[in-house]
């Protein structure tokens, strides 16, 4: 009786083995299409900046595969203020043979740079790429979590995480640099118990991790279909038709004379700030300011960055936005000890 009971459900397993081949064979072909419209519609992508963009990677992805993008990751700079000059705006029809392609957003930090840039991996691999960094992370003495948290992205940590790019010793700094945020970790238990195992970096954590390590995989599968699936939405439904590309004969003497001449509207307003305390003695805030400098966790997170940008062999263009000079000036800050945070940078980017 067992026997004729097991060949009856034979067909069925049967059956059922074909459904799931099936449905895996639509779901495949749909992520290969997938790809092949965002390689394809990558000079409309590529300038703009969107959210799906920022979050997910099969945007950020195709613009590390493009030879003529650049792709610039940074933050607020990316956004405001808007004038023609901007990176992504003037380089929009390529006019000197590429386009610019900004990642990123208000409140995004290094950390959240490191993990895009971590989990992109190989495709950064000789790759040329700019990230732009902000004085302020550096002259605070702590963390601010609450534009991590908007910018944290679950995909690009699993990509980093798991991926096979970054090695162990990186990826242990990394996790013990993420888990001071616990809250950005919440509601993801494989990936935060995966980042307290690296972060451990005892042998044993070290095998649990490793036996993790194929969940993990599926799991960054999960979030890359779904990723890719939301880009297909994207672009069927969303996308903007692509700048038609024209080279021209730059003059860029008069193009930085004119870009000189160009004000923020916030300009009254950063000079008036002084008027509140006409009191402060210049200088008298140095030594405030250096501590807080030094104290800055900001420098670990530019070490892990480099370390990584090493790691994946890209070729990448560190720049800084200027410190507001003449804010400091009346904020009781000297010029000698603003340039103290030039100095280190250098000294870090160079080293």
């Amino acid at each position: 009786m067992t026997g004729v009971g097991d060949r009856r459900d034979t067909p069925h397993l049967f059956s059922g083995l074909i459904a799931v081949a099936l449905a895996a064979a639509v779901l495949f072909t749909g992520q290969i299409v997938a790809i092949h419209l965002e390689h394809t519609t990558v000079t409309a992508t590529a300038p703009a900046l969107f959210p799906l963009k920022n979050q997910g990677l099969a945007f950020q992805r195709a613009a590390a595969r493009a030879p003529n993008v650049l792709p610039f990751y940074g933050t607020s700079e990316l956004l405001i203020p808007a004038i023609p000059q901007k990176g992504d705006n003037f380089f929009r029809t390529a006019p000197t043979g590429f386009q610019v392609s900004p990642v990123g957003g208000g409140g995004a930090n290094l950390l959240v740079m490191l993990q895009r840039i971590g989990a992109l991996g190989a495709d950064l691999r000789g790759k040329k790429l700019v990230v732009s960094l902000s004085p302020g992370w550096f002259l605070k003495p702590r963390s601010g979590w609450q534009g991590y948290e908007g910018n944290f992205s679950p995909m690009a940590v699993s990509e980093m995480i798991f991926g096979t790019v970054l090695d162990y010793r990186l990826k242990r700094d990394i996790a013990s640099r993420m888990l001071e945020c616990p809250s950005a970790l919440e509601g993801r238990p494989l990936l935060r118990f995966a980042l307290r195992c690296l972060a451990s970096g005892s042998w044993l954590d070290r095998v649990i991790f490793c036996a993790l390590w194929p969940a993990g995989k599926v799991q960054t599968s999960v979030l890359e279909f779904q990723d890719h699936a939301a880009a297909l939405n994207y672009i069927r439904h969303r996308i903007k038709p692509a700048p038609s590309r024209r080279s021209e004969i730059l003059d860029w003497s008069k193009l930085i004379a004119k870009a000189g001449q160009t004000r923020p509207i916030d300009t009254g307003k950063v000079k008036n700030v002084g008027n509140f305390d006409a009191q402060i003695i210049p200088g008298s805030r140095d030594a405030a300011f250096r501590r807080s400098l030094s104290a800055s966790p900001a420098w670990t997170d530019l070490e892990l960055l480099l370390r990584a940008l090493t790691r994946v062999q890209a070729r990448a263009l560190i720049l800084s936005m200027p410190i507001a000079g003449d804010f400091y000036d009346d904020g009781g800050i000297s010029r000698s000890a603003r340039e103290e945070y030039y100095t280190k940078l250098r000294a870090l980017v160079k080293g």
